[in-house]
């Protein structure tokens, strides 16, 4: 209990810092999990989302993000924390625990299907909350209507298996604590320019939907307060 009560204290702290002060005081966390799954893949979408944010929004994010393992404690330094890859995703008991915690204590985890980890990422999420389901998102939902309107919700990024793209989310307690992006590719469109070579109004399609996930799960800890 003492854990979670100071992890609620960091969390609070980090999230009212982030809009009021004027020298970086957050970075970003990259989830760095078991399976086999490439975890690594996007190296460059954070950092360029970090700084979209600073612009846009006027955050006080520091440009190098910290990879951060599941199981561990340093999970409740970051009040957001990205996920992605394309394949495998196995957590332990002991990590799905610690992430739970993290969770109902104030986290927020974004999970961007890369491609390929859609089935692995719904079992291990199961795992964290058996009690919970995904559910899709309806387009009328806040995190679409932010400091930029996505009235369709999630941007069609790259093609994958050609379907729509599709915002999931996981709740506890009323609070949307997993927000996880498919048939999408958000990360992809945070990545420098030549990486994948996407047209500029794609790639500013999928920063400014990064950035109203920043402004959404900031803004929900703050009305909490």
């Amino acid at each position: 209990m003492r854990k979670i009560i100071l992890t609620g204290i960091l969390l609070t702290g980090a999230f009212m810092m982030s809009f009021k002060t004027p020298v970086p005081t957050l970075k970003m966390g990259l989830l760095k999990y078991h399976g086999g799954g490439d975890w690594y893949a996007n190296p460059t979408s954070l950092t360029n989302l970090a700084a979209f944010c600073n612009d846009q929004l006027k955050t006080n994010f520091n440009l190098d993000y910290a990879e951060v393992e599941v199981g561990s404690a340093e999970l409740f330094n970051y009040p957001f924390i990205h996920m992605t890859g394309h394949g495998n995703v196995i957590f332990s008991d002991a990590e799905a625990e610690n992430l739970r915690n993290y969770l109902k204590a104030g986290g927020f985890l974004h999970i961007d299907d890369n491609y390929g980890m859609d089935p692995y990422v719904r079992l291990a999420l199961r795992k964290i909350f058996p009690e919970q389901e995904l559910v899709e998102l309806p387009f009328s939902h806040p995190i679409y209507h932010q400091k930029f309107e996505f009235k369709d919700g999630l941007p069609k990024i790259h093609k994958h298996d050609g379907g729509p793209p599709q915002g999931f989310g996981l709740f506890w307690e009323g609070r949307l604590v997993v927000f996880y992006t498919y048939e999408c590719d958000l990360g992809d469109g945070w990545e420098d320019p030549e990486v994948h070579k996407d047209p500029a109004e794609i790639r500013l399609a999928a920063l400014r939907m990064g950035a109203n996930i920043i402004q959404y799960v900031f803004s929900e800890s703050e009305e909490a307060q």
